[in-house]
């Protein structure tokens, strides 16, 4: 008699062996971790077993549903129940086999991009894929790429846009990598570099060069900055301020006024706008302080941001600082080097420790044994360097009084 068995039972048995609800279907438990459904049925005279799933993931309702419905195939059209299914997987795979890379391509920008940092990042991968890959492979089933393939895209790049191609093959063994095609080809990822690609491609710095950011010397940085205290605008103030916290452009010009810390003169850049995507600590000396008390000025624009655009409650152009800089100093230099220029000064005029010029830059200095014992930042020490940075630009020798007097006198503003 059918429905022997109901959904109180079912949570309630515990010994294993096989229960009956009727019409073949069963309740098997083999361990207390292991509940399922199966169906006997006959087929040409003989017996066969039919799993239906787990308990936790197909209900009492449910298995018996699936046990009629495949009752009245195999009486009305005849079928073997355990073949039709293996069919229907197999027709599954067939479809995910005639997945294209294009495809797959999407599939992963679609299952991943929440993660990605920004739009621009979002953009990038789009439009390399659309532009270098799409065309050449972009209609290849995407379990069917093999090598040849692979560098069909990758050679005309390589020697010219090194950079580029070397990205696009990273994002090419992503898309490769997913299970739906792993599952389907046979063999190793063919876009993988090592004990791969390596032995048909040079590797990338033998045939780029990299091209530095072109940096002002450090002795003629305090000059410089002399010059621009005499200048007006938001633009010179966040020069001034990426100068004085050796900061990314980026970094400076995503700056809103909930990252200051005044009580603790801290700047805490979230890890979501760091190139490393870890959260950044940076001190910040009197100078810098007076830099946002500038910013923060009565009639300042009203904006989040510390470095808002004059036309908006945006931040500034991420070109607002590059022209100040070509308008004082030609095209010999960038904003980014002087990133370099305070990190040849630490190494030329300063006592400072590799670990903490490195971690004011916001550069990983350990590799991943070494990281799970350095669990410190190095703050304070890094604070102390950036004090020192901030009155060589100043050209003043270091008076621990007179830093301390100017910090007072600012929170006494702030306060």
């Amino acid at each position: 008699m059918a429905g022997r068995l109901t959904s109180l039972r079912v949570s309630n048995a515990k010994l294993s062996g096989k229960y009956p609800d009727g019409g073949g279907l069963y309740l098997q438990i083999s361990s207390t971790t292991a509940r399922s459904w199966i169906w006997r049925y006959m087929r040409n005279g003989k017996s066969r077993e039919m799993g239906l799933g787990s308990t936790e993931t197909v209900s009492l309702k449910e298995a018996r549903a699936m046990r009629d419905d495949w009752r009245r195939r195999l009486r009305i059209e005849g079928i073997d129940p355990i073949e039709a299914r293996r069919k229907i997987k197999s027709d599954e795979r067939l479809k995910q086999s005639a997945m294209t890379f294009q495809a797959a391509a999407e599939l992963y920008i679609r299952t991943h991009e929440t993660t990605w940092r920004n739009a621009k990042h979002r953009q990038q991968w789009s439009s390399t894929l659309a532009t270098y890959a799409y065309p050449a492979i972009g209609s290849i089933p995407a379990h069917l790429i093999d090598e040849t393939d692979i560098l069909s895209v990758l050679r005309p790049l390589w020697a010219n846009k090194t950079e580029t191609a070397g990205r696009l093959r990273g994002r090419m063994e992503l898309i490769l990598s997913q299970p739906e095609i792993r599952k389907l080809r046979k063999g190793d990822n063919p876009a993988r570099w090592r004990g791969n690609l390596d032995s048909a491609l040079p590797a990338g710095r033998k045939v780029h060069r990299v091209q530095h950011h072109a940096a002002m010397p450090f002795d003629r940085v305090p000059a410089f900055f002399e010059r621009i205290r005499n200048e007006r605008g938001s633009a010179v103030l966040a020069l001034r301020f990426l100068i004085l916290c050796a900061s990314r452009t980026g970094e400076v010009l995503g700056a809103t006024w909930s990252e200051i810390n005044w009580e603790s003169r801290t700047w805490i850049i979230p890890g979501l706008r760091m190139k490393g995507a870890r959260e950044h600590r940076v001190p910040l000396s009197p100078p810098a302080l007076e830099v946002l008390m500038a910013a923060k000025r009565p009639g300042a624009l009203d904006s989040d941001f510390v470095f808002a655009s004059p036309r908006g409650k945006g931040p500034l152009s991420n070109m607002a600082m590059s022209a100040v800089l070509k308008r004082l100093c030609g095209e010999k230099t960038t904003v980014h080097g002087f990133r370099s220029s305070f990190r040849n000064w630490a190494a030329e005029r300063t006592d400072a420790p590799r670990e903490v010029a490195e971690l004011s830059l916001a550069h990983a200095v350990a590799g991943q044994v070494e990281l799970a014992y350095l669990r410190t930042d190095l703050l304070e020490k890094r604070r102390d360097l950036m004090r020192h940075w901030s009155l060589f630009l100043s050209q003043q020798e270091p008076n621990r009084s007179a830093v301390r007097d100017a910090t007072v006198s600012l929170f006494g503003l702030v306060g």
